[in-house]
């Protein structure tokens, strides 16, 4: 009867283990498990259906804040499932979470700069701004960072805390865009002819606006040329491609006129001295063409 009473022994105690340990750990991994699906649903799904309709850039942002809070609070009531005291816990994390943070300020520091982009609005997604250096159309704002695209389509992966510590450029805030042409003419050239050329270049292109009006304005007396400022404005994304198209048909419309532009030129004088040490006349300069041995 001893050896039964042995195995009967064995086997309650193991079925006790199973009860106790064995319940709160697959309670556990339930809640980790349904916890993640959760915050995957709520972060790409739920969130983006309801802030894409006012604010992409807002959504983006709290649908990746939304999802690590989630996996948080997830991660921490499955350990309370397992029976661990969750105010230990709670006060382990606090001081670890102390200890990362001045390790990880400048992280820190990017999510900072992150809610401060999303608050203060600086720029949207979808605008074209320069930010630290960089200039191209922005296209996603994250918690660390924020993607910008730029005119060669190359992603740029910008930390959130470079971009409010350097000046922020929005081109695309207003309704219209001033360009800005500096073309040089030669001194001996007709400055009113010249004007009136680059107006109708100006006027005939259809995505110069009306209003504020094109104008040429003499900029400078420069050493080689009279520079004249062309300007007129257009919508934003005609920027680039009214830009490059006014150059060729201004630079067109001045050869047709007879208009020069002139290019930097130096004189220089050459003095030659004899043996004697006195000056040459200009007849000792060797002829164009000609071999000296």
């Amino acid at each position: 009867m001893a050896p039964r009473i042995g195995l009967s022994l064995d086997t309650i105690a193991w079925d006790a283990m199973a009860i106790r340990y064995g319940v709160p750990a697959l309670s556990a991994l339930a809640v980790l498990l349904v916890g993640i699906w959760l915050a995957r649903w709520l972060s790409r799904r739920a969130l983006p259906r309801v802030t894409h309709r006012f604010d992409p850039m807002l959504g983006a942002f709290l649908a990746n804040a939304t999802y690590i809070g989630a996996i948080v609070i997830v991660v921490v009531v499955a350990i309370s499932t397992l029976g661990v005291p969750v105010s230990p816990l709670l006060a382990v994390l606090g001081t670890a979470g102390l200890a990362i943070g001045l390790a990880l300020k400048d992280s820190l520091s990017n999510i900072a700069s992150g809610v401060m982009l999303v608050t203060l609005r600086p720029f949207q997604v979808g605008d074209v701004v320069t930010a630290a250096g960089e200039t191209g159309t922005v296209r996603e704002v994250r918690i660390f960072h924020t993607v910008i695209e730029g005119p060669d389509k190359q992603l740029s992966t910008l930390p959130n805390n470079l971009i409010t510590s350097s000046p922020i450029i929005n081109l695309t805030a207003q309704a219209s865009r001033r360009i800005e042409l500096v073309i040089g003419i030669g001194y001996g050239d007709d400055i009113r002819l010249a004007r009136q050329v680059a107006l109708a270049k100006m006027q005939a292109d259809a995505r110069v606006l009306a209003d504020p009006a094109p104008d040429v304005l003499v900029y400078e007396l420069a050493d080689n040329a009279v520079n004249l400022g062309i300007r007129c404005f257009v919508a934003p994304p005609d920027w680039f491609g009214t830009r490059t198209s006014l150059l060729e048909q201004i630079k067109l419309g001045f050869d047709e006129a007879g208009i020069s532009i002139p290019f930097p030129q130096r004189d220089m004088h050459v003095y030659l001295h004899d043996a004697d040490g006195k000056m040459a006349g200009t007849g000792a300069l060797p002829q164009a063409g000609h071999r000296t041995g």
